[in-house]
């Protein structure tokens, strides 16, 4: 059992108004989903008083703890300034402050994600891609530049503010300079640059793009628009730069990405002079300087004329990442893994739920449907429960004197179960037999709440439609809609293992994106009789020790056939899973699971980091092995991360 919220704070320690913002978009998306329960259906959580119940409970919510996986286990809404309908201002105005070069590159982020696990910049980074495919990188390289420099002397025509000229006409020279020093460069990589390359497909798009927006071509939505005005010309600067900020930023986000590998394991890094092009130290200033011209460009634009620039960015992006999947590999790469994995061969793939899957935790959101069906039957005959005689706000504090209590027992019961010394090597067996600890902890706290009453009275059908509008995290969804359209070519088999106390919650969750039918929900349930909870909970997976349990079992019946098995989890009672699985894929930021994980000797590795060390171990075959009980869990940044490396780009 976990009493957890939002995961709105990690342990980097944001800005006050970055967590008033945060709070904000969490509450107006947490509301959305319970105002559709209040609007659509009357008979649950009447307008009137649902406004003046639950509008309390999420501006001050006096039980929750966040999260004890957040590390700020005892921070309670009262920490925070008064928040109210202001919030939302504070949130739109966090957005407005945001530069168009931000903004647009934020929106981006799915698609550097993507760029960032393609084969050729997995092999990049590893320093074992093939030299004939960098030399046809860098063959097709010149085209680009040509491009840019076209599209600089028009954008310079074009733009009305001397101080922009100047900027612009500084980026040519620099182009210009770059197209120069190219040709040395690729001559040293065995190409002839007297000998005329012609583009690749992917190549002649981005730069067709380009050469179109330079003559006012305006190529978004449905049509292409023809700006010939000298009034409209003046946009047309803003526009172009907007086509070629992507590739500057994307360029710099790459580099800062790859650098690192320069020294990997103390060798000599084939591509060392290349990248370092692209390093921050390096490339870095172009690219802020390119963006902070096209903040400056964007300042008289109306809304439309900005929706246009935004369109032309991710237009661009997409064609940039056309080009590196463009790249002839013949070798194996790690990636997409499955275009690795043999379909022969099950493919299994775990995922927690509670913060894995979710943006709040489930207990939290059951919590509040007892609460408000406190506030609704007050004024009616009571049955035999005390807990069913509480007002609303009785029974809100009773479930924060619960929150407390399981918070405190939880640290105390992870202080106890540390080892005194960090150990050297990873231990499966050690892990497990201090986890049992854990496990006991976690069964006597779902007793107290069985005991406690509080889960009583609650109706199935409103669970269900909060499970239909529960909010998953960003990615989430459309990995799980992705991953279950390539079931069948893919053999896979999707698992969803919770100490949730409500399965149906967790049903309701993914019937509501299509993906019910192909994802097997292993989960506790509560216990109803005439569609009403009686407060009791079907026991089925409480701990660590049962979520291995099942994790073995349903490989077990499969034992007879080959697989690759991934486990996708956010906390501690995920660690044995992870482990145990042939990838473990961590998300979050959870410093409980640091801790505990630093203290068996396990590594936690940055997915991106660990691929490109795998990239180097590839075998001449093709050969390559993912195994379990390693002592190597794997961090990504989000659910697109995930799906980037799984599924590749076929899915975006």
């Amino acid at each position: 059992m976990r009493y957890l919220s939002s995961t709105l704070f990690s342990g980097r320690s944001p800005s006050p108004t970055h967590l008033l913002t945060s709070f904000a978009r969490t509450s107006s998306l947490c509301i959305s989903g319970f105002g559709y329960l209040c609007s659509g259906h009357p008979c649950f959580f009447p307008s009137s008083r649902f406004r003046s119940i639950y509008w309390p409970i999420l501006r001050v919510h006096p039980w929750r703890p966040f999260s004890v996986e957040s590390g700020l286990a005892r921070t309670s809404f009262f920490s925070l300034p008064s928040v109210g309908v202001a919030m939302s201002v504070v949130a739109s105005r966090a957005d407005e402050a945001i530069s168009l070069a931000k903004k647009s590159w934020l929106k981006s982020q799915k698609e550097a994600m993507l760029a960032k696990y393609t084969p050729f910049v997995i092999c990049l980074a590893s320093g074992k891609l093939e030299q004939e495919t960098f030399r046809h990188y860098i063959a097709q390289d010149v085209h680009f530049l040509r491009s840019f420099a076209r599209a600089y002397e028009k954008a310079e025509e074009y733009a009305d503010d001397d101080d922009a000229k100047a900027t612009i006409s500084k980026l040519w020279r620099a182009i210009t300079e770059e197209m120069k020093l190219h040709n040395s460069v690729v001559q040293d990589w065995g190409v002839d640059p007297s000998k005329e390359i012609p583009p690749n497909p992917a190549t002649l798009k981005y730069t067709n793009f380009l050469d179109a927006t330079s003559n006012g071509k305006i190529e978004v939505g449905k049509g292409v628009g023809k700006i010939v005005t000298p009034f409209e010309k003046t946009k047309v600067a803003a526009y172009i730069v907007g086509a070629m900020v992507p590739c500057m930023r994307l360029y710099a986000f790459l580099g800062k990405e790859i650098e690192p590998f320069l020294s990997l394991d103390g060798s000599a890094h084939l591509y060392t002079s290349w990248i370092k092009n692209y390093s921050p130290s390096t490339f870095e200033e172009a690219a802020v300087q390119i963006e902070d011209l096209l903040d400056k460009l964007s300042v008289p634009l109306t809304g439309e004329e900005l929706d246009v620039i935004q369109k032309l960015y991710h237009q661009a992006m997409k064609l940039e990442i056309d080009f590196f999947l463009a790249q002839p590999i013949a070798q194996s790469s790690v990636v997409p893994l499955s275009k690795l994995h043999d379909p022969k061969n099950r493919l299994f793939i775990f995922s927690d739920f509670d913060l894995t899957c979710t943006v709040l935790d489930s207990s939290a959101i059951l919590a509040e449907i007892a609460i408000i069906k406190a506030a609704k039957s007050t004024d009616l005959p009571v049955a035999d429960s005390s807990i069913n005689q509480m007002s609303s706000s009785e029974l809100r504090n009773y479930w924060r004197d619960l929150s407390g209590q399981y918070t405190e027992e939880y640290e105390h019961c992870i202080e106890i179960l540390l080892p005194a010394e960090e150990a050297k090597t990873f231990s499966s067996e050690n892990l497990y037999q201090r986890l049992e600890q854990l496990s006991d902890f976690e069964k006597r706290a779902n007793t107290r709440v069985i005991q406690s009453g509080v889960l009583k009275g609650m109706n199935v059908n409103d669970i269900k439609r909060a499970g239909e509008h529960l909010n998953l995290q960003d990615g989430c969804s459309v990995f799980f809609q992705k991953i279950v359209g390539l079931k069948e070519r893919l053999n896979a088999d999707i698992h969803i293992l919770s100490y949730c106390w409500c399965a149906d919650l967790i049903r309701s969750a993914f019937k509501s994106v299509g993906c019910i039918a192909d994802v097997t929900i292993h989960s506790n349930e509560l216990d109803y009789k005439d569609s009403v909870s009686t407060g009791e909970i079907v026991r089925k997976i409480e701990s660590p020790i049962d979520k291995l349990h099942t994790f073995r079992s349903i490989l077990d019946e499969n034992s007879g056939e080959d697989h690759l098995s991934v486990y996708i989890g956010d906390s501690v009672g995920d660690l044995l899973c992870l482990l145990e699985a042939d990838i473990g894929i961590v998300v979050g930021s959870s410093e409980s699971l640091r801790r505990v994980g630093k203290q068996f000797g396990i590594s936690f590795i940055p997915l991106f980091q660990g691929l490109v060390h795998k990239q180097r171990e590839f075998g001449p075959d093709g050969s390559l092995v993912w195994k379990g009980n390693s002592g190597v869990l794997y961090t990504v940044s989000g659910w697109p991360e995930i799906q980037a490396f799984i599924l590749g780009h076929e899915t975006f």
